[in-house]
């Protein structure tokens, strides 16, 4: 990102015009994103997590079903 201070523009308004563009592109959201890395899931805690899930909504579907939810 390059940004030039323009003609009698002050310190501040500069400031500000540069961290609205910086906003504005994502740059800074995206650094903050990539600050941390995360592990990769394995593949047998997706399964589980996916077979909870499936669990999950067949419980829901049943109390549904009977009219307690």
């Amino acid at each position: 990102m390059e940004l030039k201070r323009r003609e009698g523009e002050s310190m501040s308004a500069f400031l500000y015009r540069f961290s609205k563009k910086i906003q504005r592109s994502g740059v800074l959201r995206e650094a903050k994103k990539r600050r941390y890395k995360d592990r990769p899931v394995s593949r047998i805690k997706k399964r589980s997590s996916a077979l909870h899930r499936e669990q999950k909504k067949k419980e829901i579907e049943k109390t549904r079903k009977l009219g307690i939810v």
